[in-house]
C-alpha cells in the first residue's frame, strides 16, 4: 500500500498534531481489543480464507475514506475500517498457513516458511516506498491513496485463490460460534507464557507507525521521507530471513533498544540507519516468539488463540502512542529494554 509509507505525514500536513495522531492510532487499536478474539473465532468457527477476502475489502474501504474525507473524523472512520480488516487477517493467515502445512506432515517447517512470508513482506515495502514517492510527486497523498484502495481489492481476489484444508466435520457440527470462542480462550490459558511472549513482542511493532515522523524530525524532507526510509523495512527483513536459521538469543532484543536510544540522541539522518538495526533485530525476535506460539498450540481454535495473543499486544501499543507523546523514541526504547528483561524469563 503506497499510502502507507506517507499516510502519518498525510496527517501532520493535514493540521493534526502528534497527540492527535495517537488518539487516532488509539481508536484503531481499540477497534482490535473489540474485534479481535470474535473474529479468530469467527475464522475458527467458518472459513479463514473468507475471513481474508472481507480483510482487503475493508481496508480498502478505510484508505478510500482518507482520500474523501481528509480530517480528523475521516481518518478516524478509515482506521475503524481498517482495524476490522485487519482483525480478520490477524490469525487467519498464520492459522491457515499452519493447518495447510500440518495437513501434509509439514508443521515443523512452520518457522523457516513464516520467516520467509515476514521476509518478502518487508522486501516488498521497498518498491512500493519507491513507487510512494513517484505517486507522491505526481498526484500527493491522493494518488498514493487510490492506489492503495486497488492493491488491496487486488489482494482480496488473489486471497479467492488460497487453498484451505478441510477440518473436522464432526468438530463444525458440535462447536457453534461461542463455544469455539470460549474453547480458544480456554486453550489459551496453558500456555500463556508463549501467549505474553507473542503479546509483549509483537506491540513494540505499533512504534513502526512512527518511522516516517521520526524521519521528518530528524531533518529529512517530506517528499524524500519514503526513500530514505527505505533500508529499515530491508534489515526488518534481514532480521526476519536470520531468524529461520538462527536460534532466539535473549539479548537480542536488549541490543534492538540500545540501538534506539542511541539513534534518539543523535536525531540526524544518519540515525535512520541505526533505526534499521534496531528494527532488524526486532524481527529476528518476532518471527521467534510467533513461531513458538504455534508450535505450542494443540486445539483446533488455533486463530482464536494467535487473536487472544494479538489482543494482548494491542493493549500493550496503547503505552506505545501514550509514550510516543510523552518522550518519542527516548520513552520507545526504554520500553523495548523493559520488554526485553521480561520476554528474557519467558
Amino acid at each position: 500500500m503506497p499510502i502507507y509509507a506517507l499516510y502519518a505525514l498525510l496527517f501532520a500536513d493535514s493540521g493534526l498534531s502528534d497527540a492527535s495522531i495517537s488518539v487516532l492510532l488509539t481508536i484503531w487499536s481499540l477497534t482490535a481489543v473489540v474485534f479481535e478474539v470474535p473474529s479468530g473465532a469467527l475464522a475458527d468457527r467458518f472459513s479463514r480464507r473468507s475471513c481474508l477476502v472481507a480483510s482487503g475489502v475493508l481496508q480498502a474501504l478505510g484508505h478510500a475514506a482518507w482520500v474523501v474525507f481528509p480530517s480528523f473524523w475521516g481518518f478516524a472512520a478509515g482506521f475503524v475500517l481498517w482495524g476490522l480488516g485487519g482483525t480478520l487477517q490477524s490469525g487467519s493467515f498464520e492459522a491457515l498457513l499452519y493447518d495447510g502445512l500440518a495437513a501434509n506432515g509439514d508443521e515443523d517447517q512452520y518457522g523457516r516458511l513464516n520467516a520467509r512470508v515476514d521476509t518478502i513482506e518487508l522486501i516488498a515495502q521497498v518498491p512500493v516506498a519507491v513507487i510512494a514517492t513517484v505517486l507522491f510527486s505526481f498526484g500527493g497523498y491522493e494518488l498514493a491513496g487510490w492506489v492503495s484502495v486497488v492493491v488491496l481489492l487486488a489482494s482480496s481476489v488473489i486471497a479467492l485463490r488460497f487453498p484451505e484444508p478441510e477440518r473436522g466435520e464432526d468438530d463444525e457440527e458440535e462447536l457453534g460460534y461461542l463455544d469455539t470462542l470460549k474453547t480458544g480462550l480456554r486453550a489459551s490459558v496453558p500456555i500463556k507464557r508463549a501467549v505474553l511472549a507473542v503479546a509483549l513482542v509483537y506491540a513494540i511493532d505499533a512504534f513502526e507507525e512512527y518511522f516516517t515522523l521520526l524521519a521528518q524530525d530528524w531533518h529529512v524532507p517530506t517528499v524524500w521521507v519514503p526513500m530514505a526510509t527505505i533500508g529499515v523495512p530491508l534489515l526488518g527483513a534481514a532480521g526476519a530471513s536470520l531468524a529461520g536459521r538462527l536460534p532466539f538469543r535473549g539479548w537480542v532484543l536488549f541490543a534492538s533498544g540500545l540501538l534506539l536510544l542511541v539513534a534518539a540522541w543523535l536525531a540526524v539522518p544518519f540515525a535512520i540507519v541505526l533505526l534499521g538495526l534496531c528494527y532488524g533485530l526486532y524481527r529476528f525476535v518476532l518471527v521467534h516468539v510467533e513461531t513458538e506460539l504455534q508450535h505450542r498450540i494443540s486445539s483446533d481454535a488455533r486463530a482464536t488463540i494467535t487473536s487472544v495473543a494479538a489482543i494482548g499486544s494491542e493493549f500493550v501499543a496503547f503505552a506505545i502512542y501514550g509514550l510516543w507523546v510523552l518522550g518519542s523514541a527516548f520513552a520507545v526504547a526504554v520500553m523495548i529494554l523493559v520488554v526485553a528483561l521480561v520476554v528474557r524469563r519467558q
